[in-house]
């Protein structure tokens, strides 16, 4: 069997090495590892392989703490040492930056590892089979792996499990969100909720005193059982309250550093006109707002948008507005409308905002922020700006999920 050096790690599970002349992904692989492969997949300049005995151990490999790894495809990193995951994070990054815009970034620093390694998540979804078990897929496969405690997860105990029994095969997903050492469950479900479902749940959160709430979602309609409410603090004295089924950062104390960031790159005051796409529960725009800035913040879930004027006229916001509808229409009305903002912020999700950077680009902001969870598509949708005289000055990285490969990213356009 050939032996395969690894040499650099991938935004997935890889670690990558080359053989003859072919670059060679190998799954569950730490930079610095020799390898010992079969060859799973060959195409073209790349193939997949497989471990068959670590020759040489990379010094930054560790024995996974979990163990449900390799069973489980949700911690594809934690065979690697925490101090270590952060390091390649930075690596990976600026090697993107690199190789698609011709932009280089200094390594050291550009990364803010996490306070915690485990326990950071506040929301975490498991998968119910059809026998109502909960647990996670396993990698690259719809294969459910039981398990009954999960390490990355804040506050889930034995509540998804208990309530997985009782809905049953009507139940798809059951998310955990944590609020002030409490848990509330959210079940995603078939159809709509009934009154059996509701009953169930019921009764799950009467036996349950670590239980606050139960939100059954399914069929376009929302049922809430208990206490379902969040209070999360995005920045010291702002915390926004909201149903605990809508979108929020899984690592609230992130989350924090990364407002924190956008805040210092909007250089937000009374001057400021911010129009804030895929803004969410109002996750940006509330502080913003809270500097001066007049606010139009946009989002196609109804019901989030519902929370951030809610929390806007509680913090008495009267510069910030908020508008249901998808972000595309929105940035195309504007810009036919006139409307010139001096700052657009975008947090889109992981396939990115390819189709908003053309319409953004001719309302010529001074300065874009564009928030992602996903680096390729995220360099992509850079780089088209950058055919509109926009020039990527800032670059940040926020490790939001540790013992994965998945990062959070800030970047600050400047229109020269």
């Amino acid at each position: 069997m050939p032996l395969v050096e690894i040499t650099a790690m991938s935004f997935g599970p890889y670690g990558i090495g080359h053989l003859d002349g072919k670059a060679v992904m190998v799954p569950r692989a730490v930079a610095g590892d020799l390898l010992e492969i079969s060859l799973v997949k060959s195409r073209g300049a790349h193939a997949i392989g497989r471990i068959e005995q670590i020759v040489r151990a990379s010094p930054d490999r560790r024995t996974p703490p979990c163990p449900f790894v390799p069973r489980c495809g949700g911690c594809d990193w934690q065979q690697i040492d925490y101090a270590a995951q952060a390091v390649f994070k930075a690596r990976m990054l600026a090697e993107a930056f690199r190789r698609a815009l011709g932009i280089e970034l200094d390594e050291r620093g550009l990364v803010t590892p996490a306070p915690a390694e485990f326990g950071y998540r506040a929301r975490t979804r498991f998968k119910i089979g059809a026998d109502g078990k909960a647990g996670f897929h396993a990698a690259a496969s719809h294969t459910l792996v039981e398990v009954d405690r999960c390490l990355i997860a804040a506050g889930a105990g034995a509540a998804p499990r208990a309530l997985a029994a009782a809905l049953g095969a009507r139940c798809a997903e059951i998310e955990t969100v944590a609020d002030g050492g409490r848990t509330i469950l959210v079940a995603s479900l078939k159809r709509a909720p009934q009154a059996a479902d509701l009953a169930r749940a019921g009764a799950v959160l009467a036996r349950d005193p670590a239980l606050r709430g139960v939100v059954l979602r399914g069929g376009g309609q929302r049922k809430f059982i208990g206490d379902v409410r969040l209070a999360i603090e995005v920045e010291p004295d702002c915390a926004i309250e909201t149903e605990a089924d809508l979108f929020s950062q899984v690592n609230r104390e992130q989350n924090r550093a990364l407002v924190a960031a956008v805040m210092a790159l909007g250089g937000f005051d009374a001057r400021i006109k911010l129009l804030d796409l895929f803004c969410g529960g109002g996750n940006f725009s509330l502080p913003a707002a809270r500097r001066g800035a007049a606010v139009s913040g946009v989002d196609a879930d109804a019901a989030a948008i519902a929370a951030a004027s809610a929390n806007a006229a509680r913090m008495g916001l009267g510069g910030a507005r908020f508008i249901a509808m998808k972000a595309e229409e929105t940035a195309r009305f504007l810009d036919r409308a006139g409307y010139r903002p001096d700052v657009v912020i975008l947090d889109p999700p992981r396939a990115g905002a390819a189709d908003l950077m053309e319409p953004i680009a001719r309302m010529r902001p001074a300065a874009i922020i564009y928030v992602a969870c996903d680096v390729a598509t995220m360099v992509r949708d850079l780089g088209a700006l950058t055919a509109h005289r926009y020039q990527v000055r800032e670059v940040r990285g926020f490790d939001f999920f540790p013992n994965t490969h998945h990062l959070e990213v800030v970047a600050r356009a400047l229109l020269t």
